[in-house]
């Protein structure tokens, strides 16, 4: 697990700009046992987290027409219980962090795994989740 002292600046990164933490495997599924769309965020320490997809994502909240009804995020070695539960709502696709998740009435909806992230800039990352919203949202 890693230390809070480094985790507690990068989640606040997005909780200080609307994102609520989703803590453990019940406030995981109770999350996504809601109507309507879930955004999840799985933030990690890696420099793709910081330099891309943190921003894409906050950049796509800030510019989207449509957006996700709920705004939620998980840290990765850190919300052990959270994400293990998280990851089983993720099946096909393999563990990934950072990796960003849209769920629409409980249903994973369009995922964007790490290797989609690294070595794009935020702008792309952004522009991507904006147009899952613009399908999936209201």
């Amino acid at each position: 697990m890693y230390p809070e002292e480094i985790v507690i600046p990068m989640k606040e990164e997005l909780t200080d700009n609307g994102f609520s933490e989703l803590l453990s495997s019940s406030e995981v599924e109770n999350q996504l046992s809601k109507e309507g769309t879930t955004l999840v965020m799985i933030n990690s320490v890696c420099g793709c987290s910081a330099g891309t997809a943190r921003p894409g994502v906050l950049m796509a909240v800030a510019n989207a027409t449509k957006k996700p009804d709920f705004l939620t995020t998980s840290f990765a070695g850190f919300d052990i219980d959270a994400i293990r539960t998280l990851r089983q709502h993720l099946v096909p696709f393999p563990p990934s962090s950072p990796s960003i998740a849209l769920f629409k009435n409980g249903q994973l909806v369009h995922f964007i795994e790490r290797h989609q992230i690294e070595g794009r800039p935020a702008q792309v990352i952004a522009q991507n989740l904006i147009g899952a919203f613009n399908e999936y949202c209201n």
